[in-house]
């Protein structure tokens, strides 16, 4: 079989998982990252679990097909919920909004304990996810965020640990100094900020309503982003030699 090329954004999310770690892939839809990773010795076993058994069946002959199916293990499950203790080190969850990534994390308590790295994903939401991480004794150790087909995708790498507080404009956007993609995110953070300035102006003009929740709310968030580019240029200035 030829060498799998994996997408940019998955491409970034294989190379956060530790060398020699046992994979958990929550939702793991055609299996290509454990495939991936066991092709080039990054680790040594990995389960490959969704909750839908089209994907699985999907899943289970791509690694078939690689002549992997001594390594990897394919598991219909709801979440983490058919993940025993002690059989993953790094659990990657991708793909899925920020309030069904804390969902499957919150449920998962059986077995997290026993897990060394959390490496996440979410598509929406993600305040929810470090907002989880915070309250449930996990540090954020890196940030990053890649731009994969006119997207943009943070990615969040978490361990056991005593957690620092984090401000809102951090639960929302990342703390600067984690990130690993400062250019990217700047980037990001501007086309945000564009996005919500245009969508306030257009409220206005429809509505003339200054005051009303919804500008409230993006003004906030407006806040928030600036915020964060200002953390991030200052962590950029202190980094420099």
């Amino acid at each position: 079989m030829p060498f799998l090329r994996l997408s940019g954004r998955m491409e970034r999310l294989a190379s956060k998982v530790a060398e020699g770690s046992r994979l958990a892939d929550v939702g793991t839809d055609h299996g290509y990252i454990p495939i991936s990773l066991i092709s080039r010795g990054q680790i040594r076993a990995a389960i490959a679990m969704d909750i839908g058994r089209g994907p699985l069946e999907r899943a289970k002959e791509h690694i078939q097909a690689y002549g992997l199916d001594t390594y990897i293990k394919t598991r219909l499950s709801d979440g983490l919920s058919e993940l025993a203790p002690g059989e993953a080190d790094t659990v990657l969850i991708a793909g899925m909004g920020g309030a069904l990534t804390a969902r499957i994390l919150e449920n998962g308590g059986h077995c997290l304990g026993t897990v060394k790295e959390l490496i996440l994903q979410p598509q929406s939401e993600i305040f929810k996810v470090r907002a989880w991480l915070v309250r449930n004794g996990f540090v954020i150790t890196e940030e990053d965020i890649v731009p994969d087909t006119g997207k943009y995708y943070p990615i969040i790498k978490a361990v056991h640990g005593s957690p620092p507080s984090m401000s809102r404009a951090e639960l929302m956007y990342g703390r600067a100094d984690l990130q690993k993609s400062p250019s990217v995110l700047h980037e990001y953070l501007q086309k945000e900020l564009a996005k919500n300035r245009c969508i306030i102006e257009n409220i206005l003009a429809q509505t003339g309503q200054e005051g009303s929740l919804r500008i409230r709310e993006l003004k906030e968030n407006c806040g928030y982003i600036c915020e964060t580019i200002t953390n991030l240029k200052q962590h950029l200035t202190e980094s420099c030699p």
